[in-house]
């Protein structure tokens, strides 16, 4: 699903959520949509890289991605669950935010990858601190940071050292990949009951879902820094 946070995001050990909540279904099929979009977004977006190595290394994300969908096909699959009737009801929230977030320019792809997948990434990660272990291990394994990651790192950030102005356009992307996520996130759980209450048993309350959302705008920051923006 991209790249993860470099600092911790504070998620709690204590299991609250049973192995059996719906909502479980839900998330594993919300990722499995995520995993597939990425994969086609990626290898459409490989043709605009300016170099070889580029293309390539998109084309590893793109595979990376693919294997994490098919962790999830199985993961549904152990449970009697259709992995295509399952993610159904995420197509039309997850298609506007990828439309919404067309990146026209290489760089901006290659941001979009390592920090707007990252959100989402820090999103989930926090639900699973809540989930059984057999639940937690499928949904981190698909969100496990690859060493594709790296070479995102590198790209950005010798475009920007070179151009202030390339620097300054990426760092409003890197905002508006921000809130864009933030809102499809909060459009999901309004309208999945099972994964409301998946998330709500995650973070406690109303409350513990405000301090996730502020805890994944800190996490944000530090991966523009990373990138250099």
């Amino acid at each position: 699903m991209g790249a993860q946070s470099p600092a911790a995001l504070g998620v709690s050990s204590t299991e609250s959520v049973p192995a059996d909540h719906p909502g479980v279904v839900d998330l594993f099929a919300v990722l499995a949509y995520g995993e597939i979009s990425a994969f086609y977004r990626l290898a459409e977006e490989a043709k605009l890289s300016p170099t070889l190595r580029g293309k390539v290394a998109v084309a590893k994300m793109a595979s990376a991605e693919m294997d994490h969908f098919n962790a999830l096909e199985s993961a549904l699959a152990a449970r009697g669950v259709d992995i295509f009737d399952a993610m159904a009801p995420f197509v039309r929230a997850l298609d506007a935010y990828h439309a919404s977030t067309d990146p026209s320019t290489w760089l901006e792809s290659m941001v979009k990858f390592y920090v707007g997948d990252g959100i989402a990434a820090d999103f989930y990660k926090e639900i699973a601190g809540a989930l059984p272990p057999e639940v937690a291990e499928v949904v981190r394994e698909v969100l496990a940071e690859t060493s594709h990651s790296e070479f995102v790192v590198e790209e950005v950030r010798r475009a920007v050292a070179t151009s202030h102005s390339e620097r300054d356009r990426l760092t409003l992307w890197g905002r508006r990949l921000l809130g864009e996520a933030i809102t499809q996130a909060q459009y999901v759980m309004a309208q999945r009951d099972e994964l409301t209450e998946l998330v709500l048993g995650a973070a406690g309350d109303l409350n513990g879902i405000a301090a996730l959302f502020e805890r994944m705008q800190a996490s944000h920051a530090e991966r523009m820094a990373e990138l250099g923006i």
